[in-house]
């Protein structure tokens, strides 16, 4: 039976649930949420054998309720750079040798259809879809790249959105202060457990306004989802929960080919299998615009 793990109400009040068969039901009885810890404890398994015994109350009027992320409160978000070479090109770089990683904070993970802020005279912000990766159990020093794919709980619908000038021209020689901002990180609908997914023949695209901007498939990265596992493994220690987006393909802004997104514009990104997102661009809220300014 096909699973699909989401978390569902008001933000900071999510509660776990699994759509099955267009059925969604409701978690709380197994796990009080999408965690690390429940991840770790094989709790797909455990929807998944109390599914087929006909154990989770269905969710009545699920589908009037706000989709929040998928998984709660990583520990870590970890995004790897310039993974396609179509994109590498066109931000005017030469393919890496070696997976590039750069940090997001995890106070960025925000829901799929969630608003996202513009920050304050922000002029370069970026769409960047994303096939995200969820940790399912510790992994260190892992031996090989079939041992990196056994770590995975499944796979999600990522946008690692961009505050280009914050990356390039004031980075200080770091990319982190562009991909930081309030809401750049909007992951979901939905978790696909990783036995369900083919993560190197997956689809990816983005749409601003309704025009097409990105269409590609995983098969173009340049490093795979087991080769950046494995690699990041030699360094640090991967946790339960932890996120990892694995790059963007061409058809950014950064090309100089479209515009970059405004307040006002909608962002629509999807990946085959896992789910689109619509994000709609608002200004930021400041101490000024709350009437609390000094």
């Amino acid at each position: 039976m096909s699973v699909e793990l989401r978390r569902l109400g008001p933000v900071g009040q999510e509660k776990p649930a699994v759509l099955a068969e267009g059925v969604t039901y409701r978690l709380d009885a197994l796990t009080g949420d999408i965690d690390g810890g429940f991840l770790a404890a094989g709790g797909i398994e455990t929807v998944r054998a109390a599914l087929a015994a006909g154990e989770l109350p269905v969710w009545e009027g699920a589908e009037a309720e706000r989709i929040g992320a998928p998984i709660a409160r990583p520990a870590a978000v970890l995004c790897i750079g310039q993974n396609y070479a179509a994109h590498a090109a066109e931000s005017g770089a030469e393919p890496p040798a070696v997976p590039i990683l750069f940090h997001k904070h995890p106070n960025t993970v925000v829901g799929p259809f969630d608003e996202v802020e513009i920050p304050p005279g922000a002029q370069k912000v970026d769409w960047e879809v994303e096939l995200g990766v969820v940790i399912g159990a510790e992994a260190a020093y892992l031996p090989d790249e079939q041992a990196a794919l056994e770590v995975i709980a499944g796979y999600v619908t990522s946008h690692d959105l961009s505050e280009r000038d914050y990356q390039l021209a004031e980075s200080g020689g770091q990319w982190s202060k562009g991909k930081n901002s309030r809401g750049f990180n909007p992951v979901g609908p939905g978790l696909i457990p990783a036995d369900a997914v083919d993560p190197q023949a997956l689809r990816l695209w983005s749409r601003v306004n309704g025009e097409p901007r990105q269409d590609s498939t995983t098969a173009d990265m340049i490093f795979s989802v087991a080769q950046i596992i494995h690699h990041l493994s030699q360094y640090m220690v991967l946790s339960p929960g932890d996120l990892v987006n694995t790059g963007t393909p061409q058809g950014v802004a950064l090309s100089g080919r479209f515009p970059y997104l405004q307040s006002g514009d909608v962002a629509e990104v999807g990946i085959e299998h896992l789910g689109a997102q619509r994000t709609r661009f608002i200004p930021a809220r400041t101490a000024a615009s709350e009437g609390t300014a000094r």
